[in-house]
Parts: structure tokens; C-alpha cells; sequence
């Protein structure tokens, strides 16, 4: 692991390990349990998940892995994507997908078969819902009518996805996509190569559209400091083939990461401008600051490690 993203991984585990309170619902810190407190540990779900197929898991994640096991069991924390219907079936795939192995299924089982009707299928869906679906749907291991990959590729962000002409307005401080649009160019890649698990799929010039597409939004984002959108676009490098660090833009986010990083590990929001302020509670500087904290470390740990052969 290179000396850069071992601080990185380093301390934004650290500061995770150390904020596990508030990541549980049920816990005197994380009251009241919100849908948005339950969206925080699907969040700490992925990253067990992804770190725990790696060569070497880090042992600071014992304790969130714990956690997870603990609250997966738990059937309050289903009820909490009642909050947001709109999405409560999304939450409840994601739930089911993420599981812990040799758990008590039946919390599991009694969420997927809320799934709304249809929502398994592609109707009325974008390519890039279809894929999110599909990805979720597999690793759960639910069946799903939606298209195989290849089908959808073509139609994804990675590849359909213009950047805006510079000047033209139609996105904010001239960046080549908007924000729905970045996050949705960087979910599109880790869904397609499950977090750097498998290749996408991309060759040829669409390969090349999809590295150009994201190196021009990457410099943007080191340049205004979106620090959560330049984590996860460095991950999406990875998946792409690219080794980040070798690059100049992918070199410059890692530099900008560590120089906001504090002492304590924490990245303290998703951007400059959202930065938590020094009178920030406890609670306060959480919810600024564990979601860019959590990518950083995915994306460290998962860029640092032996590709997949």
C-alpha cells in the first residue's frame, strides 16, 4: 500500500471505529433512530462488505462488523425505510444484498417481500436504476427481470453521459456533469464491476469516453473541493483499468484528501463548502462528516489492494 493511502485508510478507520455509537439507531447517540440513521449503517454494511473480500482485511473493522451483525438482526431497523417510501424499497434490496453471512435471515426475508410490485423489473426505470437493481438483486440473490449488462452498458452514465461545453451554464461552477449525474457516473462503475471485483465491461472507444469523462470531472472536483465526489471518483479509476496514483488528477485527490484529513482521521464534510464548523456537536460533525469518511476509506482500502486476477 502506498504511504498516501495507508494515512488515508489508516486514520479514516480509526475515526470510524471510533464513531460506531452513531452509526446504530437504537444506541443513546444515535437516537432518534431516522431513515436517515439506518441509511448510515447500509453505508457501514458496504464497506464491511467490500473490505472483507479483500487479501488483507483490516482489523479495525472488527468492531463495525460486529455492528452490522447486531442491527441486520434487528427488526427495528427495517422499519426505519418506512420513513421514505419513495425509496424504501431500494433500502430494503440494498438491506437483503448486504446481509452478514450465517445470520438469522428472517428480518431479510421479511424485507424483501415488501418489495413493491414490479419493482424488480426494468419498467420505468433508467439504465442506471436498472443497473443499480441488478446489482443488488444478484448479490441478494433474488430474481429479477432486468437486461444483462452488455444490454444495458451502452445506455449507462459511463458511456451515454456528455460533459457540459465549457461556458454553457447548464451545470454549477462549470463542471463537466451535474452532481446526480457525477454520482451516478460513480455508482454506475462500482455496480458494474462490484467495487473492483470483476471488469466492467467497457472496451474500446467507450472505454476511453468513460476514463476521459471521469478524469475531467475529478480535476473539477479537486479544484472546488468536493471531496466526497473525488474519493469516489478515484475508486471509479480503479475500476476502470487506470492505476489513480500514476495519474495526475488521481494523485492530486489523494494529495487534497490527506491535507483535509484531521488528526482524528475524519474528513469533516462532503466539500469545502460543507464543511463542518469548529462549534459542530458530536452528532452534528457525524452527520457531515461520516459519509466522505466512509468513501475515502473504501476507496483507499480497495485502490491499495492486488487487482482481482
Amino acid at each position: 500500500m502506498s504511504s498516501s493511502l495507508e494515512r488515508l485508510s489508516a486514520g479514516a478507520l480509526r475515526w470510524l471505529d471510533g464513531n460506531l455509537e452513531f452509526f446504530d439507531p437504537f444506541s443513546a447517540s444515535g437516537r432518534p433512530a431516522t431513515h436517515a440513521k439506518a441509511k448510515a449503517a447500509l453505508e457501514l454494511a458496504l464497506l464491511c462488505h467490500c473490505a472483507a473480500r479483500l487479501p488483507d482485511p483490516p482489523d479495525t473493522l472488527d468492531g463495525a462488523t460486529a455492528l452490522v451483525r447486531k442491527l441486520w438482526q434487528d427488526p427495528g431497523l427495517p422499519r426505519l425505510f418506512e420513513d421514505v417510501p419513495k425509496h424504501a424499497s431500494a433500502y430494503r434490496l440494498i438491506y437483503a444484498a448486504l446481509a452478514p453471512d450465517a445470520i438469522d435471515g428472517t428480518q431479510v426475508r421479511a424485507a424483501l417481500a415488501r418489495l413493491e410490485p414490479g419493482f424488480l423489473t426494468p419498467r420505468d426505470k433508467s439504465p442506471y436504476q436498472r443497473i443499480e437493481i441488478r446489482h443488488y438483486a444478484d448479490k441478494a440473490g433474488v430474481r429479477h427481470t432486468v437486461e444483462p449488462y452488455a444490454e444495458l452498458l451502452p445506455h449507462s452514465p459511463l458511456v451515454a453521459f456528455r460533459a457540459a461545453g465549457p461556458g454553457d451554464g447548464t451545470t454549477q461552477d462549470g463542471a463537466p456533469l451535474t452532481g446526480p449525474q457525477a454520482y451516478a457516473l460513480t455508482h454506475t462503475g462500482f455496480y458494474l464491476s462490484d467495487f473492483g471485483q470483476t471488469w466492467p465491461g467497457l472496451g474500446g472507444g467507450a472505454l476511453t469516453h468513460a476514463r476521459d469523462l471521469v478524469r475531467r470531472m475529478l480535476c473539477h472536483c479537486v479544484e472546488h473541493d468536493r471531496w466526497d465526489l473525488a474519493a469516489e471518483l478515484v475508486l471509479t479509476q480503479f475500476v476502470l483499468g487506470c492505476e489513480p496514483l500514476d495519474t495526475s488528477e488521481g494523485a492530486a485527490a489523494v494529495d487534497r484528501l490527506i491535507r483535509v484529513q484531521r488528526s482524528d482521521g475524519a474528513i469533516p464534510g462532503r466539500s469545502a463548502a460543507l464543511e463542518a464548523p469548529a462549534s459542530a456537536s458530536p452528532g452534528e460533525f457525524f452527520r457531515k462528516a461520516y459519509h466522505t469518511t466512509l468513501v475515502t476509506a473504501l476507496m483507499a482500502l480497495v485502490v491499495s489492494s492486488p487487482r482481482p486476477s
